[in-house]
């Protein structure tokens, strides 16, 4: 049993189709599977629309780390400065 003072972690279940085309996309990045979720996660705001994200969010608690409110291209970056040139590479080599 966990103790109550220690954090637990929601850990998602993925479908089988989820799960195969993540190990196939960390293939092509050439970079572990979480390294391939975490770099997805952090263009996501350049795919959807991050306004209609926080406006439907139900934990206003964490806007500070969230992907969706500190977006490059709200403060007119290039999206893809905020990866390292790993990372990059990574992107490009799916892009």
């Amino acid at each position: 049993m966990q103790p109550l003072n220690q954090k637990r972690f929601y850990t998602p279940q993925f479908s089988a189709l989820a799960s195969i085309s993540v190990r196939r996309l960390s293939w092509a990045m050439e970079v572990s599977m979480p390294a391939a979720i975490n770099i997805m996660v952090r263009l996501l705001p350049s795919i959807v629309n991050p306004s209609k994200v926080c406006l439907l969010c139900k934990d206003k608690a964490k806007c500070q780390a969230c992907t969706f409110n500190n977006r490059p291209q709200q403060q007119g970056q290039d999206p893809f400065a905020q990866f390292t040139p790993k990372e990059q590479n990574a992107i490009e080599a799916v892009f």
